[in-house]
């Protein structure tokens, strides 16, 4: 359970790929182009106004006081209350517009990747793990909110606040200024190398927490529970996720630490730069030089103050970007993912649909490098008619039924529908077209008439019993205390595999689908409940298209022709009776299928 399987992606190694990156998160903010203007306004207002308390006091200081005006003391006084007024007005204002955006920038994330992996082909998630999916996009993006909603404002804000703070300082003193500022590269060059390192770790991290949500999702699952316990590999499991459990540890704390000391110093040298001021000022005046006035020191200092928090905000900022851009780079592995399987720019729209399929020298095969898993093809299904597909494991009969509602691609040849390649249809038809049973139900944790209506959402009462009926449920279904509001329960283990089956018909019925794809969907029942099951699919088979995939060739017997599989190729085709007259492969599957058939 613990091979980590990724998408086949190479991530940007050169550091040029990163202004790229950097365009590519800007475009996401795009579209609130309007709103971040406000933000902009405010912020700018915001720095302007804070600005100018370090000149008020200087007036307090060095004219209101001195010169004994009580009128302009009090002006400046409500000057710098005015001004803390109107700055927290401001920062509240920029913080609910920003985190705003921050929050539909996040939603709209969440919802490409959603949506790219719903157009993904079934072999991406064959060869992905579940958990490994889920951590994109709940620990990936989730990872990202503070990035998305108050780091861009933050860097704006505290961006307008040195610029803005910095050219007071000069229309103060330049001299002070200079000093000030001398420092300022080496604390630059600090906080980058501090963001890769947190980079470089980050990626590390979510790795670690994928492969950790991947095991809880599979070890967690019903089945997971009901193989752990029964092969008793509880403690095992246990402890397997103690030790990555462990590891997540060991990054989380190296996550957190990474440059701490020497943004620390940082911090410490910053806090000491009033005292250089102070010391720098007295010197000046006992060498002979310009005199500064206590207002314009305390001013000055005042500022400088207003300079390193912003400029240490920032300079974290930058840590807290590269970090996430770890994070974007995950994301945008996921939306960067090739889309097997795309519609047409001007798809075929069918709105009556006959039913007939035609396989047409079909070859498949899941990737370049390996051999073709189906070859050479040729089937005709008439509208209307079934057909049986049989042969030992690993022949392809799955594999030959998903090509009919592009679950998977042909790579040569084509399969049509009412004569058009599938290819050259659009989804919803293709949808409304092919109804799929397989051997693995799937039903959600909801209630029987949610997991109906996800066929059809706006079907009645009435039409939800109708099918239940011809599925050989509704009495079951009838008979427990909440009917059809009873919850399934997690992947449907409330019910038998009888009852799901028949419910999943249910389900299809209710699609009501002109051509039908059965994959195995009794192989793994006992024999009493096959023979409800096969009564259901009976009633959903009835003038429809129907393509059987079996393993029990006792329920296929009646086929309108039996195509009979092997080592990807046809190796026979004929009806149950004119097969077991050639007495080739498929006489003998009915002869190993008798001898396999339990005697009570």
């Amino acid at each position: 359970m613990n091979p980590d399987r990724e998408p086949r992606w190479t991530p940007p190694a050169d550091a040029k790929e990163q202004p790229r990156q950097v365009r590519r998160i800007l475009r996401l903010f795009r579209p609130y182009r309007a709103r971040l203007a406000v933000v902009g306004l405010l912020v700018g207002a915001a720095s302007l106004v804070s600005v100018a308390t370090p000149f008020l006091l200087k007036a307090v200081l060095d004219v209101a006081i001195p010169e004994g005006r009580t009128g302009l003391l009090s002006l400046l006084a409500l000057g710098m209350i005015l001004s803390a007024v109107l700055t927290s007005v401001f920062g509240v204002l920029q913080t609910l517009i920003s985190t705003t955006v921050g929050q539909r920038v996040m939603h709209d994330l969440r919802t490409a990747v959603y949506g790219r992996l719903q157009r993904m082909s079934l072999a991406f998630f064959t060869r992905t793990r579940t958990g490994e999916v889920q951590s994109r996009i709940a620990n990936d993006i989730g990872g990202m909110q503070a990035t998305v909603t108050s780091t861009a404002t933050s860097l704006v804000s505290n961006l307008t606040s040195v610029v803005a703070t910095v050219v007071a300082m000069i229309a103060l003193d330049w001299r002070l200024t200079i000093v000030s500022l001398l420092l300022l590269p080496v604390f630059v060059w600090v906080s980058r190398r501090v963001g890769n390192e947190r980079k470089k770790i980050t990626t590390q991290r979510q790795k670690q927490m994928a492969a950790m949500a991947a095991t809880v999702t599979e070890s967690l699952s019903v089945s997971g529970i009901l193989l752990g316990r029964t092969m008793g590999r509880s403690d095992s499991l246990t402890r397997s996720f103690a030790e990555e459990s462990e590891g997540l540890v060991d990054l989380e704390v190296r996550s957190n630490m990474a440059g701490r000391w020497r943004m620390a110093v940082i911090t410490i040298v910053m806090a000491a730069m009033p005292a250089v001021i102070y010391w720098t000022a007295g010197i000046a005046l006992q060498m002979g030089g310009p005199q500064v006035s206590i207002g314009t020191i305390v001013a000055f200092v005042s500022l400088q103050q207003g300079l390193f928090r912003p400029a240490v905000s920032l300079l974290s900022t930058g840590v807290q970007i590269q970090t996430s851009l770890a994070l974007f780079q995950r994301i945008f592995e996921y939306l960067d993912l090739p889309i097997d399987i795309t519609e047409r720019d001007n798809p075929v729209h069918l709105d009556q649909i006959k039913g007939e399929v035609r396989f047409e020298d079909v070859e498949f095969r899941y990737d370049d490098k390996g051999g073709p898993i189906l070859h050479g093809i040729d089937v005709t299904v008439p509208a209307g008619s079934s057909l049986a597909i049989v042969g030992p494991t690993g022949a392809g009969k799955s594999t030959l039924g998903y090509l009919v509602p592009r679950l998977y691609d042909v790579s040569g040849g084509r399969v049509t529908l009412d004569g058009i390649d599938v290819r050259d249809l659009d989804f919803d038809t293709l949808a409304r077209a092919v109804g799929v049973v397989s051997q693995e139900t799937y039903l959600f944790h909801a209630s029987v008439a949610e997991n109906l209506r996800f066929a059809k959402p706006d079907a009645t009462d009435e039409e939800l019993r109708t099918a239940a009926k011809a599925a050989q449920i509704h009495d079951h279904i009838a008979s427990l205390p909440d009917g059809y509001d009873t919850i399934v329960g997690e992947r449907g283990h409330r019910f038998s595999g009888g009852e799901k089956q028949r419910l999943a018909i249910a389900r299809t019925i209710l699609r009501d689908p002109p051509v039908l794809i059965l994959d195995e969907a009794t192989s793994a029942l006992d024999n009493r409940t096959e023979a409800a099951v096969q009564a259901a699919i009976d009633a959903l088979s009835a003038d429809r298209t129907t393509l059987t995939i079996a393993h029990r060739l006792s329920t296929i017997r009646g086929a309108d022709q039996i195509a009979v599989l092997d080592s990807g190729s046809v190796a026979e085709r004929g009806t149950h009776e004119e097969l077991l007259e050639l007495d080739g492969r498929y006489a003998a599957l009915v002869r190993r299928d008798a001898q396999l058939k339990p005697t009570s």
